[in-house]
């Protein structure tokens, strides 16, 4: 069995927002996915990406506006967010606290590679 912990995975930071990830490819033999605790605060915004796998977030805490693709929604903790392969997306923290959500990504990706190297696009 493999227990995750936020306070022990491997973060990375990025003006305003703390990912957390949880479970990467290579934790377990043949692990499909990927899955990360976000911390975005107050005022902050993901800066708009795309990736080749598809995604799911789950608010946690928080409000905000998320952005896919041609679309942008207001959203809570709560909310399960789909994101396809390919789709520009982002969140804004439009809320008074502390948005939080766990992203689930399939296939998995090792977190170094993908937050350092090609596979994270980041567009301005």
């Amino acid at each position: 069995m493999l227990v995750g912990s936020k306070s022990t995975a491997p973060s990375r930071q990025r003006a305003g927002l703390i990912s957390h990830t949880l479970l990467q490819k290579g934790d377990v033999q043949n692990t499909c996915m990927t899955v990360t605790w976000v911390e975005v605060t107050v005022g902050a915004q993901q800066q708009p990406h795309q990736h080749e796998p598809e995604q799911v977030y789950v608010l946690i805490t928080g409000k905000g506006q998320m952005r896919v693709g041609d679309e942008a929604k207001e959203v809570a903790a709560g909310d399960l967010i789909y994101i396809p392969p390919q789709a520009l997306h982002s969140i804004e923290n439009t809320g008074d606290e502390v948005l939080s959500y766990i992203s689930a990504t399939t296939p998995a990706f090792d977190f170094k590679a993908f937050y350092d190297g090609a596979i994270y696009k980041l567009l301005t």
